[in-house]
């Protein structure tokens, strides 16, 4: 079982930066992570993503504004994200999952709230 907590949201200026954190409370070694978010009375969506072995791919959205990192001694993952702009302005969720020899287990944080004012 894992566990995931992510903090570090908050309310910024455009243009201006914030980092994510996700903490796991269990070791996420082998899963990949992914950042999503979720605007009001949108669906939620795919930020950024790390696999296990560190490939990232990213939202065209935020490609070149924003940064996914893993430091799996910490199991913590973290999005830098920059130039931040007001439709950036969701919830963020953190997600994990991996295979395991009784099938795929997937798993949430409960969200951090990131408003980008004009």
């Amino acid at each position: 079982q894992v566990q995931l907590v992510e903090s570090g949201g908050g309310l910024v200026q455009a243009g201006g930066s914030l980092r994510l954190s996700c903490a796991a409370a269990g070791s996420i070694f082998t899963c990949n992570v992914g950042w999503y978010r979720q605007a009001p009375g949108k669906q939620r969506d795919l930020v950024a993503r790390i696999t296990s072995s560190g490939s990232t791919n990213y939202a065209d959205s935020v490609k070149g504004r924003f940064t996914i990192s893993r430091d799996n001694a910490k199991n913590t993952v973290y999005l830098q994200m920059n130039s931040l702009k007001p439709e950036d302005t969701a919830v963020y969720y953190c997600n994990a999952n991996r295979q395991t020899p009784w099938g795929p287990r997937e798993y949430w944080g409960q969200g951090t709230q990131v408003t980008v004012s004009s």
